[in-house]
């Protein structure tokens, strides 16, 4: 059931501010980590500044969208927006993981949707949870389950149709199924510099959720269903 899903999207940004400010020790284990696929010429800087945020070992969480399908009185779809951010990824992941225990206690066969979230939000998720030394709840403890019993709703895995070659973006499988992109003002590359240079984590948070509410459009399209309307889209604290 759709009402049984809870959609989610990160917001990831380098630990550090730039490969500077790294201490010593923690360079050399960036440059380790990346020596066979740095391209010739290119600066410690700028492979920092491309890669460091979507490596959980060297990034952090800084903002986490979910949202919920309910039903409305029309008995249409609505959905529900809840965002989790701030400077304190800690305070982030502890407040994510008890969003978690709810709602497997709502509804215990829930599962998570997303766009890559099976490759990405849900593994760098439970990277930062044991790095930050925070138990993982027990949606989240995947480590030893098969393939096949680790359930997502991921809406790049449905596009793919068995064609494991095959990646897409949310931003161009949206604009192909005729979803308004969230890639209005911004998008994943400008997310660091919004973060640091900008100190404008609100626009980050914004940015986030319209991402999330793109997810769930796209999922009532593969499903046939009605687009959400406008109306029926809330952000609760």
């Amino acid at each position: 059931m759709l009402t049984e899903l809870l959609l989610l999207d990160i917001e990831t940004v380098p630990a550090f501010s730039s490969f500077e400010e790294l201490p010593l020790h923690w360079k050399s284990l960036f440059l380790d980590k990346n020596a066979k696929t740095m391209p010739d010429g290119i600066t410690p800087g700028e492979i920092y500044r491309k890669k460091a945020g979507i490596l959980a070992e060297f990034g952090k969480v800084i903002c986490i969208s979910t949202a919920c399908f309910y039903e409305r009185e029309d008995h249409s779809l609505g959905l529900k927006l809840k965002s989790i951010y701030g400077n304190d990824e800690v305070q982030i992941l502890r407040v994510f993981t008890e969003l978690c225990e709810k709602m497997q206690k709502l509804h215990p066969d829930f599962q998570f949707g997303g766009h890559n979230i099976k490759e990405f939000d849900i593994p760098y998720i439970c990277r930062r949870l044991l790095i930050n030394g925070i138990p993982l709840p027990a949606s989240l403890r995947l480590h030893d389950k098969k393939p096949w019993e680790v359930k997502m709703f991921d809406t790049l895995n449905w596009w793919k149709f068995g064609d494991n070659k095959n990646y897409v973006s949310l931003h161009l499988l949206s604009t192909v199924l005729g979803i308004p992109s969230s890639k209005t003002d911004m998008d994943g590359s400008q997310v660091q510099d919004v973060y640091y240079r900008d100190d404008n984590l609100p626009r980050i948070v914004d940015y986030c959720q319209r991402d999330v509410v793109v997810t769930a459009n796209i999922i009532l399209r593969f499903l046939d269903r009605p687009l959400l309307d406008e109306s029926g889209i809330s952000v609760v604290p």
